[in-house]
């Protein structure tokens, strides 16, 4: 049996991990399971996309399409012309897709429209209900043609129910992120500028904004990135800018004292910083997911969350996108009312074993 894994993005990157481990567990019993690692080159640039392939001990990929860089429909097209001229050439029995990025999306319609390829969806059926993010369109469309749902949460399995999915076709494995987390935990390195900027455990705040409407506006940046130093009580809030981002952020003329920008981070520099931060603050998903499970307070600058269990049981608050929100927020962290969380079902660092697990089922493999 083969299957292809798809790759695209930074945050494919720490998904797929696992996965391709718990592939080769099967594979070394004897098992008739390989895989083929798809990387689109959606991301490129080495602090993306390189570094992760190297941190997380990730195989070179078997082919990469190379799209680069372009607009959302202009990377969509060169994915799906990309792989299909793969599938074409060697077909697969079965295409895993991860996460909700255009390289997701755009691989699951290449897969079902050569010879109906069998498409795997991990992280199928969370929603956020924001039509504006292309996010959202990507989980949808990716959704609406997957065969298998590996899920993170009931709740995405009640969004696959209401939308008509049989039950026999979801599977609440867990999150695979999370199992990329617990086994990289022990390896997480201290960031070289720790002593320049006199960081202490618990005593700075992380910074993560790259979502389009608090990014792509200068002065909207401007006004939430003012609001954030002003509430950190001197704290210093480290800030590893998107690529995307770094030109307006210039452009803010924002200058205080204790804000650091830096360029991005690797995984295990990056995750350091947030195990160790007395809060973040983000518009990031997978940043929210992380942050529940280290237990440290999480913020999250938008209106709607994909993943609602990192606030109904994790340490994540919505704040919204208007600034007035950040300082009440920033009031409850420092005066210790900040709630402590738990960790999420099935986020234990065993969902890729029970990913493979269903599959070898599904497709007749020997168990193990």
């Amino acid at each position: 049996m083969l299957i292809d894994i798809i790759a695209g993005a930074r945050p494919n990157f720490i998904k797929i991990a696992p996965i391709i481990a718990a592939i080769e567990v099967r594979s070394r019993t004897g098992v008739d399971i390989h895989y083929r690692l798809v990387h689109t080159g959606q991301h490129y640039d080495k602090k993306m996309s390189g570094d992760f392939f190297e941190q997380l001990n990730i195989p070179a990929p078997h082919y990469n399409l190379e799209v680069g860089s372009g607009t959302q429909a202009e990377q969509a097209g060169k994915i799906m012309i990309g792989y299909e001229r793969l599938l074409l050439e060697k077909p697969c029995d079965l295409c895993i897709v991860v996460g909700d990025v255009t390289s997701t999306m755009a691989c699951a319609i290449a897969a079902k429209k050569v010879n109906n390829i069998k498409v795997a969806h991990v992280e199928g059926g969370i929603r956020s209900g924001d039509w504006t993010m292309p996010e959202e369109i990507n989980r949808i469309v990716t959704d609406a043609i997957t065969d298998y749902f590996f899920t993170t949460s009931t709740i995405a399995n009640k969004n696959l129910s209401k939308a008509g999915v049989a039950y026999d076709r979801i599977f609440f494995v867990g999150n695979t992120m999370i199992d990329t987390l617990y086994k990289q935990m022990p390896r997480f390195q201290r960031p070289v500028f720790w002593d320049k900027y006199n960081l202490e455990e618990k005593g700075y705040i992380v910074m993560t904004l790259h979502r389009p409407n608090n990014v792509d506006d200068a002065a909207t940046l401007r006004e939430l990135v003012t609001e954030i130093v002003s509430a950190s009580q001197g704290l210093p809030v480290i800030f590893p800018v998107h690529p995307r981002t770094a030109k307006i952020l210039e452009a803010t003329g924002v200058d205080a004292p204790n804000l650091y920008a830096i360029d991005p981070l690797g995984y295990l520099e990056f995750n350091y910083l947030v195990k160790n931060a007395r809060a973040v603050i983000t518009d990031s998903g997978g940043i929210t997911e992380e942050a529940t499970v280290m237990g440290v307070p999480c913020m999250t600058l938008r209106n709607s969350t994909e993943r609602p269990e990192t606030c109904t049981v994790g340490t994540n608050e919505l704040l919204g996108t208007d600034p007035k929100g950040i300082a009440p927020a920033f009031e409850k962290l420092f005066s210790g009312q900040w709630k402590k969380g738990s960790i999420p079902e099935l986020w234990d660092g065993k969902t890729a074993e029970r990913i493979i697990a269903h599959i070898a089922e599904i497709f007749s493999l020997p168990k193990l």
